[in-house]
């Protein structure tokens, strides 16, 4: 588990395809690896790795093709900036949010415009994940714990102060960028709880308006003989 609150900008420093997957090198930068230990976790841009070897100045993993599928890693060159977090501890200040490293689907930056000494990005999310994705909630872009300031349809807005922008990668996006996206855990748990015994259906479809009707969280009324919710 990792919280979103970046500690390092990375850099990757080789690519090595394997048969179908690939073995990363990271170099790690400021991130502290006197703790680090082979088989531990590091959130490299959103994405849970492995550390399967410490050359001294960073690490290396196995990314396998699951990840390279669903994920921005595979379209990283060599010299790619990443941020990095490693996993959490009991006694790790929350500053984020609870973040698991498994990205949820890959979205876009659409634009990006100076406000004040801020910056706002707009940012297309995959049409499957816009349901989870909520003004004012938590959402983990490229590992960065960050607030949804508003959201129309599957694309939502940040506001990134200038913190953020200068200690991430953040700072170097521009439309066209495509980014890790991984939604806030509850909204994703919560989904699953509220299909209840249909979730060891085959058939079922997940959560819809006739769903949310059927169980109560819908009114329906009618106007002019037209049935509404």
């Amino acid at each position: 588990m990792f919280t979103g609150i970046i500690e390092a900008i990375g850099e990757i420093a080789a690519l090595e395809p394997r048969g179908g997957d690939v073995r990363l090198r990271v170099r790690s930068g400021k991130l502290p690896l006197e703790d680090v230990k082979l088989g531990d976790s590091i959130a490299t841009s959103g994405v849970c790795l492995t550390v399967i070897e410490l050359p001294g100045d960073g690490y290396w993993a196995d990314v396998s093709g699951e990840t390279l599928a669903c994920t921005s890693l595979g379209q990283l060159k060599v010299g790619a900036k990443v941020n990095l977090e490693r996993a959490l501890t009991p006694s790790t200040r929350l500053g984020g949010h609870l973040v698991s490293g498994h990205v949820d689907g890959v979205g876009e930056v659409l634009a990006r415009r100076d406000d004040a000494r801020s910056v706002r990005f707009s940012i297309a999310a995959p049409d499957a994940l816009a349901k989870y994705i909520a003004a004012k909630g938590s959402i983990c872009v490229d590992g960065v714990s960050l607030t949804v300031n508003a959201v129309q349809d599957k694309v939502f807005e940040l506001n990134i102060v200038p913190h953020t922008l200068a200690e991430t990668t953040l700072g170097g996006f521009q439309a066209g960028r495509r980014v890790n996206l991984e939604v806030d855990l509850i909204a994703r748990y919560l989904e699953r709880l509220l299909l209840g015994e249909r979730a060891a259906d085959a058939g079922a479809t997940g959560i819809d308006m006739a769903f949310l009707a059927e169980h109560g969280f819908l009114q329906r009324y009618t106007t002019n003989g037209t049935e509404h919710d």
